[in-house]
């Protein structure tokens, strides 16, 4: 073969190759524009509603009758059915993210714009190979969340929250909030509830602690978990659901539906209510946790204390309802009475020695969890909340601290709760606490 003749060669295969990628890359938009002059998506997607597998199919149909035309005569069968998945997932899931969505093993999905996809994979961040074709498409996935329950973004509203049927909470942001396109995190929770076994299996904390957190919840302790974001508070809080006894009857209240509870029979599941696209209908967690203490609960569990709501889940822990939870955001069990004190500040104007009675009061402990630098999440201190009431003040004090997700962690005091267990004691049996103490070196 002459040279001339493999420049040629060179030629032609660098043409096909380009011409294949071309194809690749607006196939599906090119899909998308024929099936549209054939039929209308948006009929389809009404269809969706009430019947998904009937809506796939006709557009599944449709895409049979444009791919038969000379136009796609090019592709193979097997190309032709990539298209045609790709097309339902644009149509009626989450386009090139629909995988990562799916993967039960990633906590936490980033879209920055229309090329740039980022997830979180055991605690690490990892950039995807996935990309959206243009930042409209990204735009089009956002409106088919927020659609169907009467939410509206655009350039006058950029910002809104939202929650995928899996239960998936959604955050997105629109221009001119975000000059470089729109961004979409997507935070997933698994389908399972892990146990504090199971946490005790992944080192989050040891034999020990698993006891000691099964006789706060068993006792009926009032319990704060707090941490920062992605640091586990969710899961130790479902962790902690699964020791209730099944004869109580639980009321749970959260911005976003995410708790979950195994098979607990007796939950009755309250999610507080933004406003709709005209500024009305909103129902605040404020609101919820008022109506929860006429409902007859035996516990009542808040995701999240974020503002006022705050002071009427205190109310809630002092009027009979003990063995509630609920979780917040503070780097430590001291940041957790400060950011207590504030919320409660946003619903009424009390003095500080009224609030932190309140406190001191209502809170029986204090659990601390983290997430470290490797991705990896323990549970790093426990403080005991009581009011101390010649100084006026909420009195905390650590009684158990562990710095890095190497260390065992140390217990420096003994739990109130267990000092006071006498030797005819059922649960926990006097036994049972002093094997406990022993091992905890009190």
């Amino acid at each position: 073969m002459t040279l001339i003749e493999r420049v040629r060669e060179v030629e032609v295969l660098n043409a096909a190759s380009s011409q294949s990628e071309n194809t690749q890359r607006l196939g599906v938009e090119e899909l998308r524009q024929d099936v549209k002059a054939w039929t209308s998506l948006e009929a389809i997607a009404a269809i969706m509603v009430d019947n998904p597998q009937r809506a796939r199919n006709e557009l599944r149909s449709s895409c049979r009758h444009v791919l038969a035309e000379q136009k796609w005569a090019s592709l193979s069968g097997v190309e032709k059915r990539q298209l045609v998945e790709e097309l339902i997932d644009v149509v009626f899931g989450m386009g090139p993210i629909e995988g990562l969505i799916e993967d039960e093993s990633i906590t936490e999905i980033m879209v920055n714009g229309s090329k740039s996809i980022f997830f979180e994979k055991e605690g690490k961040l990892i950039k995807s190979d996935l990309a959206f074709e243009s930042d409209d498409q990204v735009r089009v996935m956002i409106d088919r969340i927020i659609g169907p329950l009467g939410r509206r973004i655009d350039e006058q509203s950029p910002m809104v929250n939202a929650r995928l049927p899996q239960g998936h909470r959604v955050h997105a942001v629109l221009p001119p909030i975000t000059p470089d396109g729109p961004h979409l995190t997507i935070r997933a929770f698994t389908r399972h509830v892990m146990t504090l076994e199971e946490m005790e299996a992944a080192h989050s904390f040891d034999a020990r602690m698993s006891l000691f957190l099964a006789w706060l919840i068993t006792l009926r302790k009032n319990v704060v978990v707090s941490g920062g974001t992605g640091s586990g508070k969710t899961t130790l809080l479902n962790a902690f659901s699964l020791l209730i006894s099944p004869d109580e009857r639980i009321i749970t209240i959260e911005d976003s539906a995410e708790l979950k509870f195994g098979g607990h029979h007796h939950v009755v599941r309250m999610e507080a209510r933004p406003r709709n696209a005209e500024g009305e209908g909103e129902i605040t967690i404020r609101e919820l946790v008022v109506n929860a203490l006429r409902m007859r609960p035996d516990r009542i569990i808040v995701g999240e204390c974020r503002s006022g709501e705050a002071l009427d889940m205190l109310q809630a822990m002092l009027t009979g309802h003990d063995g509630s939870l609920t979780t917040l955001h503070a780097n430590s069990p001291e940041d957790v009475i400060e950011r207590m004190v504030t919320m409660v500040r946003y619903a009424v104007d009390l003095p500080l020695d009224a609030i932190e009675a309140q406190i001191g009061s209502a809170f029986d402990y204090i659990v601390q969890v983290k997430r470290d630098a490797q991705g990896r999440r323990f549970l790093c201190a426990v403080a005991e909340v009581s009011y101390d009431r010649e100084k006026s003040s909420c009195s905390m004090h650590r009684i158990f601290a562990r710095e890095e997700f190497e260390d065992e962690g140390r217990w420096t005091a003994t739990p109130l709760f267990l000092a006071g267990i006498e030797g005819n004691s059922v649960d926990p049996s006097f036994e049972a606490v002093s094997a406990w103490k022993t091992s905890c070196g009190l």
